[in-house]
């Protein structure tokens, strides 16, 4: 099967017994006109709502025209798109024009959760860039009044201004007393019902995997201020230390056919579903990827020097 969801272009082989395939895409007398000379034999299916195409090799020829039509659409995609960016430009420091757009911020996950929602947006590691194709200014134009605010909030100095203003607040003990527990890496689990050891499993402070479990008995003033969500009740917790998984450990994890029940909620861990995986494993490719900046950037006085 070959798509491409944001030009409403669709084929895939036929289910019937009849071999084929079928090929669905938005209405123009032109594209039909030259859909209609490449495949005199296609018959429109109102049951299916696309075109049928007989024949065993049919989804291979319609995945090659697929090709050249998507070649010449994306081409007048980004032409227009170029014209209407000329019309209303953004002017924006965040924001660079060349052959495409290219948008360059400070590290947030607010960001690239917006441009990953971009079609055709991806990620250049060699420029330290978003590249977003003029045929998606528009959808870029959507979100980027909550980019430009997320990448000012995350400059150096606004985030340095911010951290002052907090220090000695309650609210920021309170932080630094969370960090603090977070960086224990451990959580309350029921003593009854423990987690699988080395194996992905979701929490209230996401995805983990437990590597062992230590069988001291959580305090309750410990629960009571630093995991408000556990109710002790009649159950006793003891800690469990855990560490967080790789992007590679997270695509390789088996989703759950079901959302979690109250009970699976309760006690405080679960197996997680294919929408939670899908959002982990995003987050957990920028802080890869951030990390791999990061590293990159302290060698680079040492390779300089040698």
């Amino acid at each position: 099967m070959l798509s491409d969801a944001n030009l409403g272009f669709e084929i895939q082989a036929s289910g019937e017994e009849c071999p084929g395939a079928t090929a669905a895409f938005p209405y123009d007398r032109l594209t039909v006109e030259r859909f209609r000379t490449a495949f005199p034999r296609a018959r429109w299916r109102d049951d299916l709502r696309a075109w049928f195409v007989p024949g065993t090799t049919a989804e291979r020829r319609l995945n090659r025209w697929l090709g050249r039509e998507l070649s010449s659409a994306l081409t007048y995609a980004d032409d227009k798109g170029r014209d209407a960016f000329a019309f209303d430009p953004i002017d924006s420091p965040y924001l660079e024009v060349g052959e495409d757009l290219r948008v360059r911020t400070p590290y947030s996950r607010t960001i690239v959760g917006e441009l990953q929602t971009v079609p055709w947006a991806w990620w250049d590691s060699e420029i330290k860039a978003w590249r977003v194709p003029f045929r998606s200014w528009e959808a870029l134009r959507e979100h980027w009044s909550t980019i430009e605010a997320a990448a000012r909030r995350n400059e150096p100095a606004a985030r340095q201004a911010r951290r002052a203003a907090r220090k000695g607040s309650p609210t920021y003990e309170e932080m630094m007393a969370h960090v603090a527990e977070m960086r224990r890496h451990r959580y309350p689990v029921p003593a009854g019902s423990l987690p699988p050891l080395d194996r992905i499993v979701m929490t209230r402070n996401g995805p983990v995997i437990f590597t062992d479990i230590t069988g001291e008995v959580a305090a309750e003033n410990i629960l009571r201020n630093r995991y408000p969500d556990v109710v002790p009740g009649d159950r006793s917790f003891i800690w469990a230390n855990w560490r967080r998984p790789t992007h590679d450990e997270l695509v390789k994890t088996w989703p759950a056919h079901r959302p979690p029940s109250d009970a699976e909620i309760g006690r405080g861990w679960w197996q997680p579903t294919l929408e939670e995986l899908r959002g982990e494993r995003r987050k957990a490719k920028s802080i890869e990827r951030a990390q791999e900046t990061r590293r990159l950037k302290r060698q680079k006085p040492l390779n300089t020097a040698l």
